[in-house]
């Protein structure tokens, strides 16, 4: 099996799962009791925890608290639920953009029946909002603003810092959708009040993810319990699942330059071993190299993917398959329900070899040449 779906989610590292074995097997300690193997694993997590905060800051000033969730949508959820649940009267509103994930555009939604005045900003041809727009949304009567750094599924790169600008100047608070952009760009800490992370796009365990909360910005807590994580998200933590975690962000800290690195090339030898038939999905220059989001006219996605069952891609978010709907991403940008349903996301990074690539566009570009000749 060739894997081309890193936006889903990545192979684990093997330093992270060689990390976490321990925590399974003789190390499996409540962190939150008193005892020896309780404070052994809750001295694990703390490392944890320590090492997502520095891939996070890459240096920069530390000016909140990193939090662990059971995933990024629980983390979107609560970052947004739980700041609306803070709101006065005068500041209902919530300014997010028409591509975001499912699980921030069903929250904002969700709101709408406790009073949100909620904002669908538009974005344009190349996947990105207008800031004029954005201004002319984002007033006094705002409370939050969410915004998704690196598409999930065409690779745009969000103007988060100018958004996040204007959400403060408005006296707003800024959540980001940092999922597919920790490990792979900078997150643009300094902008964002309400940062969510996970670990299975950095090539650590799924099941596991954070929400990074800036001083004085704390949300009310969305799960009630035990009060684990300073009485803000209850809930028993798994020492295996944040050492895997923190393991898969220092792996991914010291691999930054050459990942990148490595990215753009596979992107540069993709782009040219399927050649200038294809079209790409969003913005050529703000993008992440690591998601080739493309179309091919007259193609049937849902077949070629049913012909070319030794290759793992996607036609869109993982989130989303299976529903029958052309993706509401690529309907944002302007394409049709024939364009949608005619394009694939290709996902590559760490882990694949230029050999795969290279296998793989010979690949589709072979189904792809039997379908369109008996169109």
């Amino acid at each position: 099996m060739i894997y081309l779906d890193y936006q889903a989610t990545t192979r684990i590292a093997p330093e992270a799962r060689d990390a976490m074995q321990p925590w399974l097997d003789a190390k499996y300690g409540n962190p939150h009791s008193p005892h020896r193997m309780g404070r052994e694993a809750a001295a694990a997590i703390a490392v944890a925890r320590r090492q997502i905060v520095d891939l996070l800051i890459e240096g920069r000033p530390e000016a909140g608290q990193l939090y662990f969730t059971s995933g990024a949508t629980e983390a979107a959820n609560w970052a947004i639920k739980g700041t609306f649940s803070r709101l006065t009267p005068t500041r209902n509103r919530i300014v997010t953009v028409a591509t975001e994930h499912a699980c921030v555009l069903d929250s904002v939604r969700a709101l709408e029946r406790f009073g949100a005045d909620v904002v669908v900003l538009p974005v344009g041809a190349n996947g990105l909002v207008d800031l004029d727009r954005a201004h002319a949304a984002i007033d006094e009567r705002t409370a939050l603003v969410a915004a998704m750094l690196v598409n999930n599924e065409i690779g745009t790169i969000g103007p988060i810092a100018a958004l996040g600008a204007i959400a403060r100047a408005a006296g707003a608070m800024m959540f980001c959708d940092a999922v597919q952009g920790l490990g792979r760009v900078t997150v643009p800490v300094e902008a964002c009040d309400l940062i969510a992370l996970t670990a299975h796009k950095i090539h650590g365990p799924k099941g596991i993810g954070a929400l990074w909360i800036r001083h004085g910005c704390e949300p009310e807590p969305l799960l009630h319990g035990g009060g684990q994580e300073g009485g803000v998200r209850s809930g028993t933590l798994s020492p295996a699942l944040c050492v895997g975690f923190g393991t898969a962000a220092t792996i991914a800290q010291a691999r930054l330059a050459a990942d990148a690195t490595y990215v753009d090339r596979l992107n540069r030898r993709f782009r040219d071993a399927l050649g200038p038939e294809w079209r790409v999905n969003g913005s050529l220059e703000q993008r992440y190299a690591g998601n080739l989001n493309l179309r091919r006219e007259g193609l049937d996605v849902g077949r070629l993917m049913s012909e070319l069952r030794d290759i793992a891609f996607s036609a869109g978010s993982a989130c989303a398959s299976g529903s029958g709907r052309p993706s509401h991403v690529l309907k944002a940008i302007g394409l049709s329900d024939t364009e949608a349903r005619s394009s694939i996301r290709l996902g590559f990074g760490r882990y694949t070899t230029e050999a795969e690539i290279d296998e793989a566009a010979e690949l589709i570009n072979a189904a792809v040449a039997r379908q369109l000749e008996w169109a």
